[in-house]
């Protein structure tokens, strides 16, 4: 028997497995990116959810200086609502509204000393500002998964293993408060 002739045949089955193991990695690494990436948008809609449960609370506890109360009130339980199933663009826009109200609930403290001088509205205010920090950690890490996940599918060969399994691009979390400044709370809340 010639060896020659095995040797050939072997060296092209060593390279397909070679290729197809390959392949396989890059196909583990672009869904261990989009598992990430699913993750950290979980852990956002928590700690959104969480926002809205401490604008709830502080609504609460400024009721009465609010007007059209019901109204606000509404609109966060609708928010609450979307928030655990809201796709980038949702959680950009329940953080736009969001941001709003409280917005809105931190220029009646200011306009009411007694307000301000509230330990229960420092507390809550104290909480909002965890939350956006928590908030602002989860979507950093969310858009640095994302753009690595997103090099991976622009990028060759990994391009080809995402474009034949239907991989598309993920979308950025662009919240408002990474254009403008987020609500100075610092007055109100004792944090400085």
């Amino acid at each position: 028997m010639d060896l020659s002739g095995l040797l050939i045949p072997g060296a092209v089955i060593l390279f397909i497995c070679l290729v197809a193991f390959y392949l396989a990695y890059l196909f583990n690494r672009l869904i261990r990116f989009r598992n990430a990436a699913d993750a950290n948008l979980g852990q956002i809609r928590v700690a959104m959810k969480k926002r809205l449960d401490m604008i709830e609370q502080l609504l609460g506890a400024v009721r009465g200086y609010v007007r059209h109360e019901r109204q606000v009130f509404e609109s966060v339980a609708s928010m609450r609502a979307k928030v655990l199933e809201a796709g980038t663009a949702g959680l950009e826009e329940i953080d736009k509204e969001s941001r709003s109200i409280t917005g809105g609930i931190l220029a009646i403290a200011e306009a009411y000393p007694e307000l301000r001088a509230s330990e229960t509205v420092k507390k809550l205010m104290d909480a909002i500002v965890s939350v956006e920090d928590e908030i602002a950690r989860h979507r950093y890490t969310y858009n640095n998964v994302v753009q690595t996940f997103n090099t991976m599918v622009d990028s060759i060969p990994s391009n080809v293993v995402a474009s034949s399994t239907g991989m598309e691009k993920l979308g950025y979390l662009e919240f408002e408060e990474a254009v403008e400044a987020r609500p100075d709370i610092t007055g109100i809340s004792g944090v400085e």
